[in-house]
């Protein structure tokens, strides 16, 4: 897998709703193409809801889904411009232009 955050893939897939763990990783499959290992994925749903960045939402079932807080939200916008800002800038320094 290449180096992707796993708290910001999680964060991204929450952004279109509420998902639970299996679902969570399937959308992260289909935007990657690789799915996280259980530990990377439940470690950071730990993480993000110990930050206040997503919260439960109502469940069916043992299924947990999650959601974004409206400061989940926030931060993932800023990581993702912050990320743009360095594509960019890594692809004009190799010549290229961005996509």
């Amino acid at each position: 897998m290449q180096a992707y955050d796993a708290q910001t893939l999680v964060l991204c897939v929450l952004a279109d709703g509420p998902l639970h763990g299996y679902a969570i990783n399937t959308a992260i499959e289909e935007l990657v193409g690789e799915r996280l290992g259980p530990g990377s994925l439940y470690g950071a749903l730990t993480r993000l809801e110990a930050k206040e960045l997503i919260q439960p939402a109502e469940g069916q079932g043992r299924q947990r889904p999650v959601r974004l807080t409206p400061l989940g939200r926030q931060v993932l916008e800023q990581e993702l411009r912050a990320m743009a800002k360095v594509a960019r800038a890594g692809l004009k320094s190799l010549g290229l232009k961005a996509t």
